[in-house]
């Protein structure tokens, strides 16, 4: 089966529906979603997104403070970009008709770690659900908007596809995107959607490690693909842990803002012997004199030396000084999860401990989301467009998402309209029904728990070492699975797994230094130049 669209735009978060509805006046738009619209990172987003709004605040303080929570390794002129564009893309949002807490007729501005002033325009404590919820109505409502819901990309249509029915290609024609091959999840087909041109808005690959504050779609989907297509791919090594995960035997992935410490929640050591957590010590200004306004990567790094220097489980987040009119006014969202689960936030503290929480590198693009193959784009926490660095700037996430959603929608918005390229159908002639599940699900196991361990926060060089070889036997494993059944969700998301779990590894074995959110036992120093690392496909 195969269906044809001017553009396919892989992933429904906030940069995919961003570029979809900036179409969509003038092209025919298929949106995938491995679940419902609703169900990506950005819908998880609590804090808000960052935007140069009031008149005490400056562009070159928040360009400033991205290259500091960077460590100076995000592109100058990327960063500039973004936050130039800043305003007009809180406009753009306001437009679309989605409801920002305001004050006194204002946006109401909160302020997160690493940020000079306040900037941070929110929506409460659940800034990526109004924003999602608001502009999946629009796309759902849009006469050219196609919605393919419960449907995971298989692998990118390339220019080698289409030469086994064209016969020989040029090398441009060859290094060149026609959409995608697409599993419908609940039917079990694979279908051919052809597009004149594909955005890659897949996220990030949060799933990789074994506690991670990201939804079970942050696969890596996009990144891997665009890897095996061959694009550059780079900086995979800066995975942010975000220092602030609750701790919950019922919980799986719950965040607890930055915006917390924001307001000024203290992270406290738990007391023992049966002394009032009152009396916990706070730590964070033995470790920076920022504090709990210190950027993430140092927050984090400092709560998992405090948990295994004192052999701790987790540390305490209070906030309980503020008040409980301020508490409930600020975060209502999460206190009531918390109450869910017997915590009352305004009066007692709350458990975190750190947890993968963001991509910072992804696949190599201009400043319009254009990647190493003709008529692909990567946009969103997939991409890597230089922003972040070696650590993200918390609320720039947002706030990437609907800059380089708009600019790569209005370069294909300025490239005459053009019929897409025949394609093959899906062949699944030579394979079988699995009859062996079990294998996959050792696999995703083994994986997400040796990444943990071998490449979390600190790092060494013999632990690198030790899952490169795992993940070189569990390729061989996946491959020859890959290879005799037919694909499912699982299967495809384990084989992206591993494609990123390589590239983290390999870049971060290639970073003899200790950098942002990339700190090694064996290469303590920063280098006096900082520089990407990027990886080229053989």
């Amino acid at each position: 089966m195969q269906r044809t669209f001017d553009v396919l735009i892989i992933g429904s978060g906030l940069a995919g529906l961003t570029t979809a509805l900036t179409l969509a006046a003038k092209r025919k738009v298929a949106v995938l979603s491995k679940r419902e619209l609703v169900s990506g990172s950005s819908d998880w987003a609590q804090g808000g997104i960052a935007a140069v709004m009031s008149e005490e605040d400056s562009t070159d303080s928040h360009f400033e403070d991205t290259m500091v929570a960077g460590a100076q390794l995000s592109d100058r002129d990327a960063v500039r970009f973004v936050v130039d564009n800043g305003q007009s893309a809180i406009q753009w949002l306001v437009d679309q008709g989605v409801e920002f807490t305001t004050e006194n007729d204002e946006l109401h501005l909160t302020r997160e770690g690493g940020h000079s002033y306040r900037r941070i325009v929110h929506a409460a404590d659940a800034t990526g659900h109004a924003i999602q919820k608001r502009l999946t109505e629009l796309a759902a409502q849009h006469p050219n908007i196609t919605v393919l819901e419960h449907h995971i990309a298989v692998d990118l249509i390339t220019g080698k596809h289409v030469g086994r029915l064209r016969g020989n290609l040029s090398r441009a024609e060859a290094r060149s995107c026609h959409g995608a091959y697409a599993l419908n999840i609940k039917t079990g087909e694979v279908s051919a959607l052809r597009a004149s041109q594909t955005v890659l808005a897949t996220g990030g690959a949060g799933k990789v490690y074994l506690f991670t504050t990201n939804p079970d779609s942050s696969t890596g989907d996009g990144i891997a693909m665009a890897w095996r297509a061959g694009c550059r791919v780079a900086n995979m090594e800066f995975m942010q842990f975000h220092p602030t995960c609750l701790f919950h035997p019922a919980a799986k992935s719950f965040l607890i803002t930055e915006a917390v410490r924001g307001e000024g929640g203290i992270l406290r050591i738990p007391p023992k012997n049966g002394e009032p957590w009152q009396n916990g010590h706070r730590f964070m200004p033995e470790h920076d004199e920022r504090a709990e306004l210190a950027p993430r990567d140092i927050v984090a790094r400092a709560i998992d030396y405090e948990i295994k220097k004192r052999g701790l489980d987790y540390v305490h987040l209070d906030i309980t000084h503020k008040g409980a009119d301020f508490i409930k006014a600020h975060f209502p969202t999460i206190h009531a999860k918390l109450l869910s689960f017997g915590i009352d936030m305004t009066t007692q503290p709350i458990p975190v401990v750190p947890a993968a929480h963001y991509t910072c590198g992804g696949v190599v693009t201009d400043l319009a989301g254009r990647t190493d193959i003709t008529n692909l784009y990567s946009i969103g926490e997939c991409a890597y467009t230089g922003l972040h660095g070696a650590n993200r700037l918390a609320s720039n996430s947002l706030l990437e998402c609907v800059v380089f959603g708009r600019s790569a929608a209005e370069d294909i918005l300025g490239r005459e309209r053009s019929d897409a390229a025949a394609v093959p159908d899906w062949d699944e002639s030579r394979v079988t029904d699995a009859d062996e599940e079990v294998v996959i699900t050792n696999n995703w196991d083994e994986l997400r728990r040796f990444m943990w361990n071998y490449v979390g926060i600190v790092r060494t060089t013999k632990r690198l070492e030790r899952a490169a070889h795992r993940i070189a036997l569990l390729r061989q494993e996946i491959d020859e699975f890959y290879g005799s059944f037919r694909v499912t969700r699982d299967l495809l998301e384990l084989r992206n797994l591993v494609d990123c779990a390589e590239l983290i590894v390999r870049c971060a074995l290639e970073r003899r230094e200790s950098r942002g959110l990339h700190f090694s036992v064996d290469y303590p120093g920063t280098a006096p130049k900082a520089l990407p690392t990027i990886a080229v496909p053989r």
